[in-house]
């Protein structure tokens, strides 16, 4: 088994401080590798190794025949393409996925715009669209200053669902902590019930 872990928050993140969406995220992996223990896994950090943007010059790189890219274009190529390999060959994708202004942050958004290639991870059919990153469990780590869990001020989870599931990747689970800017108490509660969350997933964790 492959596991991916995608930490899109803008901050990096340690054992017990930074981005709390990248700390759960590593906690999702752990469970997943406790119940897989020869798994291999691949951390995508974003916030330390930020993925450009997909700009003007991005998109004349794309576009251009292999054999005619310049240098710095095929450069700019196999940067996508090196986060393509990684979830064609994950079997489980781990992603921590803070809510910035009611949706995606920017380093989250540009990974999927790298990783969404016609013909290489969807394509169109006759009968329409088809997502080419099948047969993949994903697990979302979905972090929040309020809480909008299934209320229209949730952009963030309705577009995941929406562009993983247009890529192919149909099973995914969300786990939500809600409520971290509300104060320290409502935060506590947030984080606990995104654990009961995993717990519920996985079972409770083992204990030495």
């Amino acid at each position: 088994m492959n596991i991916l872990q995608v930490n899109t928050s803008a901050r990096t993140a340690t054992a017990d401080a930074g981005s709390l969406s990248s700390r759960l995220a590593a906690e999702v992996v752990e469970r997943v590798l406790a119940a897989h223990p020869g798994a291999s896994l691949t951390v995508r950090d974003l916030a330390r190794q930020p993925h450009p943007v997909l700009d003007e010059a991005a998109l004349q790189a794309l576009f251009t025949p292999a054999e005619q890219r310049s240098p710095e274009a095929a450069a700019r190529v196999a940067q996508d393409d090196a986060l393509i390999a990684e979830i064609q060959a994950a079997d489980v994708v781990v992603i921590g996925s803070p809510m910035f202004n009611f949706g995606v942050t920017a380093q989250l958004k540009n990974w999927i715009d790298a990783i969404a290639k016609v013909r290489v991870t969807f394509q169109y059919t006759a009968t329409g669209p088809e997502g080419l990153l099948k047969g993949k469990k994903v697990y979302v780590v979905a972090t929040r200053g309020g809480i909008h869990r299934e209320l229209p001020s949730d952009t963030q989870v309705p577009y995941l669902r929406q562009v993983l599931g247009f890529l192919g990747m149909t099973d995914v689970e969300v786990i939500y902590a809600e409520a971290q800017g509300m104060g320290p108490e409502a935060s506590e509660r947030g984080i606990a019930e995104a654990r009961a969350q995993i717990d519920a997933l996985f079972g409770e964790p083992a204990t030495a």
